[in-house]
């Protein structure tokens, strides 16, 4: 293990060689988790849809991961302040493992209870909230030259894990069945909490507090409640929640699109992604780069307008959609997503620099609850609208909501 740590180090170095190390060691840790995740997440709509869910179900679904997330987010910034959030995140990524290992268990029968199958979603969402809102306490309380860079950097490691893990998930599914993967998912998970607990607890993190107590944690989001309510912070707050809206109707049902109504297959779909992600890469590094040029609001307008814009024309060219177009569409699509969340992380961590905890649970909170409302949204009303005007009514709702809350502004 000692070794894989040794190499993680160097090919860090290499692919993200002008950034902080508090930076590379977080983005890099992210990296690894969501390549221990995507090795088979990205096939979840599918396998739901197999193993019997509906749509709507499929939404559902969705919802029950990411709100765990949300709803977890505060009381985790609160053991922040008591515990290295170094600490927490490895807990967090053990909780991922620990969530593989369930589907192990359960992966060869097939009568299990839906009850047990849910009960495994909400572990993953705690998971996901102990990692996530102490890993952006961590960015945000170090001295970092730019955040919304920073924060770009952050977010786009997913998508450098896309280009991957489906084709290697593919081929362990393939000879292993959804048993080898998640074994392979699980062994993952353990490199990524011994790597992270070895770099990130090296950071210079805040000073801890442990005698902080309830009676603080409430001054403390009395305190820092009314700047994120300020006018000059709403407004943006909610342009970027409506873009994380619309991002659930992607994430839930996109899949499901190309199947259903393209008639794509699996392996298709899989090369799709692989492509997606792969193109994506060159593309992340280019708007990191500019996103330091411009303020956090800024940003924020920005990738609204791209995110709706490129949903519209995703609904408008439905009937004549193909593999080039959509590949192109949802490459602007996930463009501003990245513009929206980085520009939003940004501002936050600006205004709420003197509580990392705090900032890093609220930070943590919109992006899970809008994806989860989005993908609960889209689960009741995909059957009466369908794909095409989802995915359009989704863009114009975007667009309208930036050029309304921006008005707000002025």
């Amino acid at each position: 293990m000692a070794e894989c740590v040794y190499f993680a180090k160097i090919f860090y170095m290499f692919l993200l060689p002008k950034i902080e190390k508090v930076t590379r060691d977080t983005t890099l840790t992210l990296f690894f988790l969501m390549f221990g995740y995507k090795l088979f997440s990205l096939y979840f709509p599918l396998f739901l849809v197999d193993i019997g869910f509906s749509l709507p179900e499929v939404g559902y679904n969705y919802l029950l991961i990411y709100l765990p997330i949300a709803l977890f987010a505060p009381i985790v910034g609160f053991f922040n302040h008591k515990i290295n959030p170094a600490v927490l995140s490895t807990i967090g990524i053990l909780g991922y493992g620990i969530y593989v290992l369930g589907m192990i268990l359960i992966s060869p029968h097939t009568n299990f209870g839906v009850g047990l199958f849910y009960f495994w979603q909400v572990i993953l969402g705690i998971s996901a909230a102990l990692f996530f809102v102490s890993a952006r306490a961590i960015l945000i309380s170090s001295p970092l030259e730019n955040y919304d860079r920073a924060f770009s950097w952050f977010y786009s490691a997913p998508f450098y894990a896309d280009a991957i893990a489906p084709a290697v998930g593919a081929l362990f599914i393939w000879k292993f069945n959804f048993i080898g993967v998640f074994i392979l998912s699980l062994a993952i998970q353990i490199f990524t909490a011994t790597f992270c607990f070895s770099q990130l607890k090296k950071q210079g993190v805040r000073p801890l507090d442990k005698h902080f107590s309830f009676q603080k944690f409430q001054q403390n989001y009395r305190r820092v409640l009314p700047k994120i309510k300020g006018r000059d912070v709403s407004p943006l707050i909610l342009i970027s929640f409506s873009v994380l809206l619309v991002s659930g109707f992607y994430q839930a049902f996109l899949i499901l699109f190309l199947k259903d109504s393209l008639l794509w297959s699996q392996n298709l779909i899989l090369v799709f992604i692989s492509v997606f992600s792969a193109l994506f890469l060159p593309l992340s590094l280019f708007l990191i780069k500019q996103l330091g040029q411009f303020k956090s609001a800024k940003n924020i307008f920005r990738g609204g307008l791209i995110a709706g814009t490129f949903s519209i024309l995703f609904g408008v060219m439905t009937p004549v959609l193909n593999f080039f177009n959509i590949l192109l569409i949802n490459l602007g699509r996930a463009a501003g997503d990245l513009i929206s969340g980085a520009g939003r992380s940004g501002l936050i961590s600006q205004k709420l620099k003197e509580n990392p905890e705090e900032a890093g649970a609220l930070d943590t909170i919109f992006s899970p609850l809008g994806v989860a409302l989005g993908a609960g949204i889209a689960g009741l009303i995909i059957g009466f609208l369908g794909y095409q005007l989802l995915f359009l009514l989704g863009g114009i709702f975007v667009v309208i909501s930036t050029l309304i809350f921006k008005n707000l502004l002025k």
